[in-house]
């Protein structure tokens, strides 16, 4: 196994790991978690890099890469529901539009077409990944729950589009064209 696959395994790893400092009440418990968020969520862009400048993308680390991402941050935005920092209609939003396009990576796998992540996917992620990460300062109390309520925003606005950008190329996607 490539260490870019050992990463991508870390970060699915870690989320027993920020659920439980999250809910842990200890001091600092949220500084704790999100700065394990945070270093977990590093790793997606050093075993995209590393992969790449190695040659050494697998099949393996193409498929866990996206589920990695996807069940950390989920996870943080919606253990930060019980924390009071986000609304559970926002989170909601997001966590149908990652079934919904997942959906859609598996109808187009079952064809033989890979679905690969795209310029405003990738945006998403980050916006995501940035929107769970202030939640998390905000649920320590450094910034107040207003700047993770409109970072969360612009991340549902970003997932809702990035979802549209999904659904636009899909039908060729499913018919076996290149997007």
């Amino acid at each position: 196994m490539s260490l870019a696959d050992q990463l991508t395994l870390a970060r699915a790893a870690a989320v027993p790991l920020v659920v439980a400092l999250y809910v842990w009440d200890f001091p600092n418990h949220n500084w704790w978690a999100t700065g394990v968020f945070i270093a977990a969520m590093t790793t997606d862009w050093f075993d995209g890099r590393i992969a790449r400048r190695h040659g050494r993308g697998s099949p393996l680390g193409s498929l866990l890469d996206p589920v990695a991402d996807k069940l950390l941050v989920l996870t943080v935005l919606i253990v930060l529901i019980g924390e009071d920092i986000f609304p559970a209609w926002m989170v909601a939003a997001i966590v149908a539009r990652e079934f919904l396009v997942s959906g859609l990576r598996l109808a187009a796998m079952e064809r033989g077409v890979v679905m690969h992540a795209r310029d405003l996917g990738k945006l998403k992620t980050w916006s995501q990944a940035t929107a769970a990460a202030i939640g998390g300062f905000a649920a320590a109390g450094a910034w107040d729950q207003r700047v993770a309520w409109w970072a969360l925003l612009v991340a549902l606005v970003l997932t809702w589009l990035s979802g549209l950008d999904y659904a636009r190329v899909a039908p060729g996607l499913l018919r076996g064209r290149p997007a």
